[in-house]
């Protein structure tokens, strides 16, 4: 505990050190990485950004975002490097999404260049076909059928369908007995795009829902059935609006709804999938969408590196951290078959390790290799992480559970949580980047 307390004291002053040297900085550690042809560089790196806490507080622009989006957007309105917006909100279209950052922005954007939580979702296309219930807000339905979902429930067709069954609010039980509703398929999946507006109704849904195993004409049967497919999106414990403080998000949702699930069963509740950050999946789906960009600008060189701008070291940093991890390890195997191919070639593999042809990620086979071999992360500090905070002196304290506000599922490790770099906002962010890279868009 005491290690810890010394990483986020250290983390704090870092963080005053490398905001007051940023006019200063002058990159020259780093080889070039933008190309020239044509007169015209070529990037060879691409933008990841958080939105909420990095480009917006709730409805309001952070002042520093229109002048990053000067210098990333040459005067016919296209951009000069690749981006991608990967936020981990998850409760409307990514063309409403895009229409909302243009807006505030200043600048024009896609739909293809924003990733919500449950982008991933389009390539689970073995539950498709399946009938799935969604938890969240927004356009749920729609957002289902959009991402591919076929046959697709409510908490609110559950609700209707079955009026006995959500009991808190006592002004919305039924005023006259009434029989279940049973015109509903028996549900074979649920998807949980983000927090819902009546937390007790989608809870206690979500909970029958996995204990009937899809059939609420039931009762629960919490020992005999092996669990629903359960998949979760956006797994942020709290997000930072126009508030002082955070807010809860998603993650606390989760939160609540697996410590019922373990209060009632005895047993942890299981996700098949965790998307948005700071899941691998969500990181490796981005950088597709960043080649994608690279192809439609006839851009030839390959995007070798991806730099993440967030706010939140559970999500932004820990997320690209943990990518980069992933994608150092892929160039390693690569590394090491390679060597042994060649020792095969000329006879000498015998005197070299025998290395385990690991069988490549399950997403590459779906979205394509990754031509990134490394993903850099930026922490700025104009959303949930405060510089300023104080680390408590009690180290009696479990400082592991008071700082760690990841997924059940994730498990802390202080190097993951340890930015590359720290600005203060995300203009500084892009400056460091283009020194960094020493690219100079024309």
């Amino acid at each position: 505990m005491r290690g810890l307390l010394q990483f986020y004291r250290a983390l704090n002053a870092l963080c005053n050190r490398q905001v007051k040297r940023r006019a200063g900085f002058a990159g020259s550690q780093c080889g070039f990485s933008g190309t020239v042809s044509d007169s015209k560089p070529q990037p060879r790196f691409g933008l990841l950004f958080d939105i909420d806490g990095v480009l917006v507080r709730g409805k309001m622009p952070i002042p520093a975002a229109k002048k990053a989006f000067q210098k990333l957007v040459n005067s016919q309105g296209q951009f000069v490097v690749p981006v991608v917006f990967v936020t981990n909100a998850g409760n409307c279209m990514r063309q409403m999404k895009a229409d909302q950052l243009s807006h505030i922005l200043g600048v024009p954007i896609t739909m293809d260049q924003v990733m919500m939580s449950h982008s991933p979702l389009r390539m689970f296309k073995k539950y498709h076909d399946k009938c799935v219930l969604v938890s969240g807000q927004g356009p749920v339905l729609d957002i289902a059928k959009n991402l591919g979902f076929q046959n697709v429930v409510s908490v609110d067709m559950l609700r209707e369908s079955f009026p006995l069954l959500d009991m808190v609010d006592h002004n919305r039980r039924p005023k006259v007995p009434s029989s279940p509703i049973a015109n509903l398929p028996t549900v074979e999946a649920v998807i949980l795009f983000g927090e819902p507006i009546r937390w007790e109704t989608n809870l206690q849904l979500i909970i029958d829902i996995l204990l009937t195993n899809g059939n609420l004409s039931g009762a629960h049967q919490s020992q005999k059935l092996p669990q629903l497919p359960l998949l979760a999106c956006n797994m942020d414990l709290m997000w930072m609006a126009e508030a002082q403080s955070p807010r809860f998000g998603h993650g606390t949702f989760l939160v609540c709804l697996e410590n019922i699930y373990k209060k009632i069963t005895g047993k942890e509740v299981k996700y098949k999938a965790l998307m948005g950050k700071p899941s691998e999946l969500t990181y490796h789906f981005a950088e597709y969408l960043i080649r994608g960009q690279a192809v439609e600008r006839n851009w030839t060189q390959p995007i070798t590196t991806l730099y993440a701008i967030g706010d939140n070291l559970m999500t932004d940093i820990y997320g690209a951290n943990l990518y980069n991890r992933y994608l150092e390890e892929r160039t390693r195997r690569k590394t090491s078959k390679a060597v042994t191919k060649m020792a095969t070639a000329t006879g000498s593999a015998a005197a070299l390790p025998q290395v385990n042809d690991h069988v490549e990620n399950a997403w590459e086979s779906e979205l394509a290799p990754p031509s990134a071999t490394s993903c850099k992360s930026i922490l700025v500090c104009t959303g949930v992480y405060n510089p300023h905070t104080e680390v408590p002196n009690d180290t009696n304290q479990c400082i592991k559970e008071i700082v760690f506000h990841g997924h059940r599922d994730f498990h802390f490790d202080p190097a993951l949580v340890e930015p590359g770099h720290i600005v203060q906002d995300v203009a500084d962010a892009v400056e460091l980047i283009f020194e960094q890279e020493k690219f100079v868009p024309q």
